[in-house]
């Protein structure tokens, strides 16, 4: 017996010494009960709302896909001008700026030989009007093709063939990416006649992805197309039968100085309305399909997410800033107009909605050492809505960038499901359907949280000066 009583004690001891070694706990900030409360209240209203569907329904529905620069982004911020007022915001405005327009009137490409047939093709973004013939050369990455010699190259219609990677968190995209921008430069130094690239996207459909900039790099002139991967699949299959010929068409409208503008909307803050809490999306889309996923869904999810903070019996302490950015897809013109005009602003956290409308996964920051237990606090009041912890390595959404390297703005990011993001991306395909109103409401919940407690609370992200 007695040697059972000392097995016990050494077993009891060992454990409580086991437990002194574990490191304690990483700090959580707390959240005081009434302010829970709210937290609460917020993510049981916002799993309930059909506002941001109603948003983006109308956005689809009333106006359709909104080209930078044209007639129908203009409606698009009337549209946006007048929901939003209707909704109570406060200081709703649109703040104009211009940029170079391009759109394309006619995007063809055919195989000529063997076996004349059409492909599914998209312009590129700045492609210029053209209409070339000539036989491929096949490449399988943008590396290969900045390594080949002019002899190569020369005379011929380039052919990317490079396949993008599915990922949940879309990290495939930016290596996939490079080839839309680099193509039609670096062919044309080689002396191509054109540019053909595997779409970026992760989908096998025979849609092609749109995606570029308003102007090609100053004395660039090839014309650059995305053609469907079941297309690129053909190709490939064709080229070790022996010489394949290609002829592309492009027709586009471009002019300078297009208008634009960013729509700004505030719910402004009771005791420190100078302290912003920024939520982007962006307006704009490209017009093969109807700028639902990319982005109405971000206008819907943050616009409805402040619209629950603002139905609270008191507002935040802090302004709650809505920015709608125009011209996202063919330049980023809308940050760089927005950035310009607010860089003396004092952006407390920044965020922004540009990754469609699948669930949110993970909560991340990019806030100095000193304030990481209020990104805890986050992580906690998430966890309700299946949001796992993430770490302090968050980047700016697109419209963020100019903001986040001019003014070192703190972020956070709620990061989506984007699994299958990147087979709607750009596309024809980019249909309201595509959107789960369940998936809708949990981001519509997760965006209401991250804004009320970066609005309400008196936490500080940013390193303090010594």
């Amino acid at each position: 017996m007695r040697g059972i009583v000392l097995g016990f004690a050494f077993a009891a001891l060992s454990a409580v010494s086991a437990a002194a070694q574990q490191p304690a706990p990483p700090p959580v900030a707390p959240i005081p009960a009434d302010i829970q409360r709210n937290v609460d209240r917020l993510q049981a209203a916002a799993l309930e709302s059909d506002l941001a569907w109603e948003i983006v329904e109308g956005l689809v529905t009333d106006i359709g896909p909104r080209m930078a620069g044209s007639e129908a982004e203009a409606r698009a911020r009337d549209w946006s001008v007048q929901r939003l007022r209707a909704l109570g915001f406060q200081n709703v405005r649109i703040e104009p700026f211009t940029l170079p327009f391009w759109q394309a009137t006619r995007e063809e490409a055919h195989i000529v030989e063997p076996g004349a047939r059409p492909l599914v093709a998209a312009a590129l973004g700045g492609s210029p009007s053209a209409d070339v013939t000539a036989e491929i050369v096949r490449f399988t990455s943008m590396a290969a093709l900045e390594a080949a010699s002019a002899s190569a190259v020369r005379g011929k219609i380039v052919f990317i063939d490079e396949a993008m990677a599915r990922n949940q968190d879309g990290s495939g995209y930016g290596p996939a990416v490079r080839k839309r921008g680099q193509c039609a430069p670096v062919a044309q130094r080689l002396g191509a006649v054109g540019c053909v690239i595997r779409s970026v996207g992760t989908d096998p459909h025979r849609f092609a992805h749109q995606g570029g900039s308003s102007r090609q790099d100053a004395g660039v002139s090839l014309p650059a197309m995305a053609i469907s991967p079941a297309d690129a699949d053909v190709l490939q299959r064709l080229l070790p039968r022996g010489p394949v010929r290609l002829r592309l068409v492009v027709e586009a409208e471009m002019r300078d100085h297009a208008p634009s503008g960013n729509v700004i909307a505030e719910v402004r803050g009771r005791e420190r309305p100078d302290e912003i809490v920024l939520l982007a999306a962006h307006l704009d889309s490209w017009d093969h399909g109807q700028g639902a996923v990319d982005d109405g869904a971000g206008v819907a999810i943050i616009t409805a997410a402040a619209r629950l903070i603002r139905e609270l019996p008191r507002r935040p302490r802090r302004t709650i800033r809505i920015l709608l950015a125009g011209a996202e897809e063919n330049g980023l013109h809308g940050a760089f107009a927005y950035a310009e005009a607010h860089l003396g602003d004092n952006h407390i956290v920044a965020s922004e909605s540009d990754f469609g409308a699948g669930r949110i996964w993970r909560f991340r920051t990019n806030f100095s050492e000193a304030a990481l237990p209020y990104a805890r606090a986050y992580q906690q009041a998430l966890a309700p809505l299946l949001i796992a912890p993430g770490d302090n390595n968050a980047g700016p959404g697109p419209d963020l960038i100019p903001l986040r390297l001019r003014a070192n703005v703190p972020l956070v990011e709620l990061s989506q499901d984007g699994t299958d993001y990147f087979d709607l991306h750009h596309t024809p395909d980019d249909t309201l359907d595509k959107i789960d109103p369940g998936a809708l409401r949990q981001n519509v919940a997760a965006w209401a949280t991250f804004a009320y407690l970066a609005a309400e609370m008196d936490w500080e992200y940013r390193q303090r000066e010594q």
